[in-house]
């Protein structure tokens, strides 16, 4: 593939192109969870909040069958950035320190959005 220079030169010259790129890179449930610095059931319970929605969902294969195919959700960077400053009324440190098999202090919130969804469902 040839690369032209003048478009490299036109590329390099976007003012933030790096923090740009960077906020748009894309991860995966299990990348968020760890960018987070919490379990993977924690970031399942935000998403069940509607506190962050895939930007993207990519196929991934395993094997090299297509049976073995599933679309997983991909989050930009900057979306799950921003979660402990749009959620403040988390306790983000007792969050991250909440142990394997120990209930995520989310799972109040996820329960509480429930009832109210069908509450507003029978309304």
């Amino acid at each position: 593939m040839l690369i032209n220079p003048d478009q490299v030169t036109a590329l390099c010259g976007i003012e933030g192109l790096a923090q740009r790129l960077a906020d748009e890179a894309p991860l995966g449930p299990d990348q968020a969870a760890t960018r987070l610095g919490v379990r993977r059931v924690d970031f399942d319970y935000m998403r069940d909040l509607l506190w962050v929605r895939p930007a993207e969902r990519r196929e991934v294969r395993f094997g090299t069958s297509r049976a073995g195919a599933v679309l997983v959700p991909m989050f930009t960077a900057a979306s799950v950035d921003a979660l402990p400053g749009a959620h403040p009324e988390v306790d983000w440190e007792q969050l991250r320190d909440t142990g394997k098999g120990r209930r995520s202090p989310l799972a109040a919130l996820v329960q509480a959005k429930q009832h109210q969804d069908k509450e507003a469902a029978v309304v």
